[in-house]
């Protein structure tokens, strides 16, 4: 089970606040995950109190994490056999979640 310190529990509040959920991934039980829209990412502790990135953010396809794959020459989210192919609104939506997850973590983007 994921232990959290009373200032990690405080940031998660806040993104709770900022309208994003906090959600279960069960394939991924040492992680918080966050989610806003079509969007999602894993967080996870850091020594000292602080909260990052354990995943990279991605777009969620039917409610899981997708990765990113390009087939024929397009890129496309993939989960299992579904997938979605990366459109401009997608990837606007997808760059603007990770944007404000990273302001509000106070997090450089990679």
């Amino acid at each position: 089970m994921l232990e959290l310190t009373p200032h990690q529990l405080s940031v998660l509040e806040r993104l709770a606040r900022e309208g994003f959920q906090l959600v279960s991934f069960p394939l991924y039980p040492n992680a918080v995950g966050v989610r806003k829209g079509n969007c999602a990412a894993l967080l996870g502790p850091v020594e000292g109190g602080g909260v990052k990135f354990a995943a990279v953010p991605c777009f969620l396809v039917e409610g899981n994490l997708s990765v990113r794959v390009s087939r024929g020459g397009r890129q496309h989210f993939v989960w299992k056999k579904k997938q979605v192919e990366v459109t401009p609104e997608r990837e606007a939506e997808l760059e603007r979640f990770a944007a404000e997850l990273r302001a509000l973590l106070g997090v450089e983007a990679r």
